[in-house]
């Protein structure tokens, strides 16, 4: 088993430069499928997740060569199969854009059910209405999803979501691509990551306007190129080490970010009393030299906080000088890191799933730790950052699914941390 093993108490200094998205990486990956020619993909990061993707797409025929860590040539031409049957697809959420994709360029998928982190419902409801609105049979079982197109012509449709959903989104941009007609999604959601995979299609042959709004347009194209492209920076990554800075009362200049993204992080950290500096492609977190000031935190679709950052930002408040309050709207099960962060003398109830009430502590003591989920994962590193002598983590293979070289990235910044074999 591999453990983190941390000794806190020292402010992160330096600069730190952030991956590519995990999450816009997953669905660009599935979107080469899209594709007969050779796709160039830039800023991938070499995270769990996308080496799954890749170990994916080469299990169903195409040719995938790394010309880089984080730089890939891909090739789908070869597809010999729709059913995704590699067993570790199941250990992640995105499994569920190979039936977008698959369906958009072939008319048919079968794919596991999706995997990924237990942090509460998210349900495939408006995935599967998205294929049958644009005129799929669509079946889910208790293992996998089976999507057929090929009995009835797939149309443009116009269609609106219940529900803000990224996935449902992003799978129904990819199913609609190659479909012929005019597909619009009303009550879409506008998550950076969103926008990233129509700007990828986009730039190989494809018409999506609209992204990053909540009406999107797709007129459908008979064919895709090749091409290149450059997956934009993790905005999730680099959330974490901006809170890192603040946890820790350090000064770190984070790089390789789209500021704009990074917004809703950047304000809170304001209100919790750090300073921010922003240019076009940095920002610097400066901690206080006092204790952190408290404050309410509400997670929201983007433009929204993020509900990725929630642990973290709990992280933070826990040692803020007073009560704060942080509610989850996204997820039902986002809370389940509450319990190891207690064992650090964190002073934190959380009512019915939903709201985290925290009354502020002076420091958190090192523990024994286990991560739950990637993001809870990296916000337990964060407070072993800021606590008075050593913390263990066990589980990091959840935070590996997310953050490239997340402890040589801290140990840049002075972190004493260490990966180690027990």
């Amino acid at each position: 088993m591999r453990i983190y093993r941390i000794r806190g108490g020292e402010p992160l200094k330096g600069k730190v430069d952030i991956s590519g998205a995990k999450n816009a990486a997953l669905p660009i990956l599935a979107a080469t499928i899209l594709t007969d020619e050779t796709i160039t993909l830039e800023n991938v990061p070499m995270v769990n997740d996308t080496l799954i993707m890749v170990e994916t797409l080469r299990n169903l025929g195409a040719t995938v060569d790394y010309i880089d860590d984080n730089t890939l040539s891909i090739n789908t031409s070869t597809i010999s199969k729709y059913r995704v049957d590699n067993p570790s697809i199941k250990k992640i959420r995105a499994s569920y854009y190979f039936a977008g994709a698959l369906l958009g360029r072939y008319r048919q998928a079968r794919v596991p059910l999706p995997g990924g982190c237990n942090i509460g419902g998210r349900g495939l409801d408006m995935h599967e209405k998205g294929f049958k609105s644009l005129g799929a049979e669509v079946k889910i079982t208790e293992s996998e999803i089976i999507v057929d197109g090929t009995k009835n012509d797939l149309v443009g449709t116009r269609m609106y979501m219940d529900k803000v959903s990224v996935g449902a989104t992003i799978n129904i941009i990819l199913a609609s691509v190659l479909t012929p007609g005019k597909t619009i999604i009303e009550g879409a959601a506008k998550e950076p990551h969103v926008v990233d995979v129509a700007n990828f299609i986009n730039g190989i042959g494809g018409h999506i306007t609209g992204a990053g709004t909540d009406k999107i347009r797709i007129n459908g194209v008979p064919k895709l190129r090749g091409g290149s492209y450059a997956v934009i920076p993790d905005q999730i990554e680099a959330g974490t080490f901006m809170m890192a800075a603040a946890i820790t009362h350090g000064d770190v200049v984070v790089n390789n970010v789209i500021p704009t993204h990074l917004d809703s992080i950047s304000s809170k950290l304001r209100e919790i009393g750090c300073k921010i500096e922003e240019a076009d492609d940095w920002v610097r977190v400066i901690g206080p030299e006092g204790r952190l000031r408290r404050t309410q935190v509400k997670t929201l679709p983007y433009p929204g906080f993020p509900t990725d950052m929630q642990p973290q930002i709990s992280v933070a408040l826990g040692l803020a000088d007073g009560c704060s309050t942080v509610v989850e709207s996204i997820f039902d099960n986002r809370f389940m890191y509450v319990n190891e962060l207690k064992k650090m003398g964190c002073n934190i109830v959380v009512d019915e799933c939903t709201t985290a009430y925290i009354d502020g502590v002076e420091y958190y003591q090192g523990a024994n730790m286990t991560s739950p989920d990637l993001r809870a994962g990296a916000a337990l590193v964060l407070a072993a950052l800021a606590a008075q002598g050593q913390s263990d983590i066990d589980g990091i293979e959840y935070i590996e699914r997310g953050y490239e070289n997340f402890d040589k990235k801290l140990r840049n910044l002075g972190a004493d941390i260490q990966k180690l074999e027990v």
